[in-house]
C-alpha cells in the first residue's frame, strides 16, 4: 500500500463487487465465511463497486484493522471478469505488489506483463 499503511505481502481482489455501506465488520465477515480466507493473516482484501470507480481495501495487522476507501473521478478500476461457470475459487485474485500500484492508479495493470520473445535478436 502507498502512504501509511506497510506492504502486505499478499493481496486479494474480490472479483464480485460489494456495497460499499459494508464496514469492517461486514467485509471481515465477506472474507472470512464467504470467500474462506483469514482476515487476519495480515493479507489486504480489496472489493469494488458496481460501476467500479471505488474501492475498498480491508487489512488487519499486528495492532489493529485498516478500511481504507479510494474513489477515481472519472473511469474505473480494472478489475478481472468472473468466467462463465466460476468455482469457488475464482472469486478472489491474487495480485502482485507491481501490479497493485498500477491498480490503483487507474492503469490497466492486466496489460502490463511483458512476454519476451525467444526469437528475438538485437
Amino acid at each position: 500500500m502507498l502512504g501509511l499503511v506497510g506492504m502486505p505481502e499478499q493481496i486479494w481482489l474480490v472479483v464480485e463487487s460489494v456495497d460499499m455501506r459494508k464496514g469492517v465488520e461486514g467485509l471481515t465477515a465477506m472474507a472470512q465465511l464467504a470467500l474462506g480466507h483469514s482476515p487476519y493473516s495480515g493479507a489486504a482484501f480489496v472489493f469494488h463497486n458496481r460501476s467500479g470507480s471505488r474501492l475498498k481495501v480491508l487489512l488487519w495487522d499486528a495492532q489493529g484493522v485498516w478500511l481504507c476507501q479510494r474513489r477515481l473521478h472519472e473511469g474505473s478500476f480494472v478489475w478481472p471478469k468472473i468466467q462463465p461457470g466460476h468455482q469457488a475459487g475464482d472469486r478472489v485474485f491474487s495480485l502482485t505488489q507491481a501490479q497493485w500500484v498500477w491498480l490503483i492508479a487507474g492503469v490497466d495493470w492486466q496489460k502490463l506483463s511483458a512476454k519476451l520473445n525467444p526469437n528475438w535478436q538485437v
